[in-house]
């Protein structure tokens, strides 16, 4: 978590920073391959320096962006958990627990789909 102290510092909203932390702390044990890191102001986690997942903050939801090729894969998905969603990320109410298998399912995606890629992201 070290790689995200500071970011979390920065979390005014204690319940929105347990949150946040509560997720990268879960990526990190559920992916321990992943490399924490900040980039662009916000926590993601890259494999072999492409990227795999990043989170943001909002004031109604903490987002999760798994690059636009997670979201078209798991779309009904997302829906049918009650998410909403844009073409590059997904919405987390804060009233509402995040579905750790929906994130899961998006990370492993991510990871096997750019196995080769030598690139941050998707071309």
């Amino acid at each position: 978590m070290e790689a995200f102290g500071e970011y979390l510092a920065r979390i005014d909203h204690a319940e929105h920073r347990e949150r946040m932390e509560k997720v990268l702390a879960w990526v990190m044990e559920k992916f321990p391959k992943l490399e924490p890191k900040i980039a662009w102001n916000q926590p993601m986690f890259t494999d072999h320096g492409t990227f795999i997942i990043g989170f943001s903050i909002a004031k109604h939801h903490l987002a999760a962006s798994p690059e636009r090729e997670g979201i078209i894969q798991f779309s009904d998905e997302i829906m049918q958990a009650g998410y909403s969603h844009s073409k590059m990320l997904v919405r987390f109410p804060w009233d509402r627990p995040v579905d750790f298998s929906l994130l899961e399912k998006m990370i492993e995606f991510n990871i096997l789909d750019k196995e080769e890629y030598s690139t941050f992201w998707r071309k």
